[in-house]
C-alpha cells in the first residue's frame, strides 16, 4: 500500500513543485514576507491586546502616537497587490532566465497602466490612485499581470527583438537598450487591454479580475473542507520526504494571503474580522512545532519513552521544536517512510484543523487579526497575540494535549521496539566482553 501511494504521489508532487508558475508564485510571496512580518510588529505594538494599552501610551506620547506605527504598517499593507506583482514578476522572470529586475519593472508599469487613476469627489473627477486598487483587493490582478507581462517580455526576448548597441558601450547602457523593444511591447499590450476593459461593462481590469476570479476563489478557500484538504495533502507529502507546505502553498498561498490581508485591513480599522481561515489560522492553530504538530510528539518522547535513541533525540529536538523547527524529528526519528508515525502525523493536524474551525465558527475564540507573527513564535504566546484573547492560548494548549494523547500509543510502540534492540545490543556487547576475558 505504501509503495503504491509513493508511486502515485511522488511524481505528481515533484511535478507540481517544479512547475515554474507555481514555484514563482511561492517564491514571489516569500520575497515580500519579511516586509510583512517586520511591519506587522509595528502594527501589533500600536494595537497590543492589553486593556488600557492605548490609553497608557497616549498619556505619555500624546493622542497621535498610534499614527507613527500605522505609517509603517500602511507602507506595506496598503500596497500588497503592487508588492505581490513585484515579487512574483521578479521570481518568474528569474525562473524563466530573464533579467529579474527588468521583469519586475515592466510588471509594475503594466500594473499601474491597468490601475484606475481617476477619483470622483462630488461632481468633480480628479487624478488620483486609491489604495484599494493597490492593496489586498489588487493581489489577484497583480498575480495575473506579473505572469502575463513577463511572458510577453520573454516572447520578445526569445525572438531577439532588441536594439543592439556597438561594442564599447557600457554594459548598463547596452542592457537598457536590449530591454527597450520588449518593454515597449508589454506596455502596448496592456495599453490595449485597458482600452478594451474601458469599453466593456466591467470598465476596469480590476473589476473583471475581482468579480470573475478573486471573489470566487476567496469563497472556495475560506472553508473548512479546503483547509482540511490543504493540511491532509501537506502532511501526507511530508511522510514521503517531500516538504508538503512548499507544494500546497503553491496552490493555496494566494488565497490565504488575500484572506489574511482582509482581516488585517479590518483589524487596522477596528472593524469586525471577516474570515476564519487565514494564513495565521493555518500556521498557529493547526500545527504546533512544525508539520505534523510534532511538539506533542516531543512531549511524549521526553516524558514517557525509555529507549535512549528516542529520549536523546527528544532532548536535542525539544528547543527547536518549541520554535517550530522540526527537521530533527522528521529525519531523525524518522517520520519519513515510517508507517507507524505517519498515522498520527497526518491525523493530529487534520483534527486540530477541524476542532479549531468549529471553535472559531461558534465564537469561542476571536478570529485571527491578520498580523503576521514571526513563524518561530512559540505556541500559547502566538495564540494570544494572533487573536488578542487568552482563549486562543487555551485552544492551543488543549490541542497540544490532545496531540500528546494521539501520539502516545504510536511512539510507545516504536519506543518498545527500539528499547528491545538496545537491550539486545547491550547483551551482545556483554557476551563479547566475557568472551575476550576468557
Amino acid at each position: 500500500m505504501q509503495k503504491k501511494l509513493e508511486q502515485i504521489l511522488m511524481p505528481f508532487a515533484i511535478k507540481l513543485g517544479n512547475n515554474v508558475v507555481l514555484r514563482s508564485l511561492r517564491d514571489g510571496f516569500l520575497i515580500i514576507t519579511p516586509l510583512i512580518i517586520v511591519t506587522s510588529i509595528f502594527l501589533l505594538i500600536g494595537n497590543f491586546p492589553i486593556p488600557g494599552w492605548a490609553e497608557f501610551w497616549s498619556h505619555i506620547l500624546g493622542p497621535d502616537w498610534t499614527e507613527w506605527f500605522s505609517a509603517v504598517s500602511n507602507s506595506v499593507f496598503s500596497f500588497t497587490g503592487l508588492l505581490a506583482c513585484f515579487g512574483i514578476s521578479y521570481a518568474y522572470g528569474k525562473n524563466r532566465g530573464l533579467q529579474a529586475i527588468h521583469s519586475s519593472a515592466v510588471a509594475i508599469i503594466s500594473f499601474l497602466i491597468l490601475t484606475p487613476t481617476v477619483v470622483t469627489v462630488g461632481k468633480q473627477s480628479i487624478g488620483a490612485v486609491q489604495t484599494m486598487y493597490l492593496g489586498p483587493n489588487g493581489i489577484f490582478l497583480g498575480i495575473f499581470i506579473a505572469l502575463v507581462s513577463v511572458e510577453i517580455y520573454r516572447f520578445a526576448i526569445n525572438r531577439n527583438w532588441r536594439i543592439k548597441m556597438p561594442e564599447g558601450v557600457p554594459p548598463a547602457v547596452s542592457e537598457s537598450f536590449d530591454a527597450l523593444l520588449p518593454s515597449g511591447l508589454v506596455v502596448l499590450v496592456f495599453f490595449l487591454i485597458r482600452i478594451g476593459f474601458s469599453l466593456s461593462s466591467f470598465e476596469t481590469a480590476y473589476n473583471f479580475i475581482y468579480t470573475m476570479l478573486q471573489a470566487p476563489l476567496k469563497g472556495a478557500g475560506n472553508s473548512l473542507p479546503s483547509v482540511l484538504l490543504y493540511n491532509f495533502i501537506a502532511m501526507l507529502l511530508w511522510c514521503f520526504g517531500i516538504n508538503g507546505p512548499t507544494i500546497t502553498n503553491s496552490v493555496w498561498s494566494p488565497i490565504f494571503f488575500v484572506l489574511t490581508q482582509d482581516n488585517l485591513t479590518a483589524f487596522q480599522n477596528h472593524l469586525p474580522l471577516p474570515h476564519i481561515y487565514t494564513q495565521q489560522f493555518i500556521d498557529i492553530f493547526t500545527t504546533y512545532g512544525g508539520g505534523g504538530s510534532t511538539l506533542s510528539l516531543l512531549i511524549v518522547m521526553l516524558t514517557v519513552c525509555k529507549s535512549k535513541r528516542v529520549k536523546e533525540l527528544g532532548k536535542l529536538a525539544i528547543v527547536p521544536g518549541i520554535f517550530g523547527i522540526n527537521e530533527p524529528i522528521i529525519f531523525g526519528l524518522p517520520v519519513v517512510l515510517n508507517p507507524i508515525i505517519a498515522i498520527p502525523f497526518i491525523i493530529v493536524p487534520v483534527l486540530n484543523t477541524l476542532i479549531s474551525g468549529l471553535v472559531f465558527s461558534i465564537g469561542l475564540v476571536p478570529y485571527t487579526n491578520g498580523v503576521m507573527l514571526p513563524w518561530t513564535t512559540p505556541p500559547i504566546i502566538s495564540g494570544w497575540l494572533s487573536t488578542g484573547s487568552w482563549t486562543g492560548s487555551v485552544l492551543q494548549l488543549f490541542e497540544l494535549i490532545l496531540g500528546v494523547l494521539i501520539y502516545y500509543p504510536f511512539i510507545k510502540m516504536m519506543d518498545r521496539q527500539y528499547l528491545a534492540e538496545e537491550t539486545e545490543a547491550a547483551q551482545l556487547a556483554d557476551v563479547d566482553i566475557n568472551f575476550d576475558e576468557v
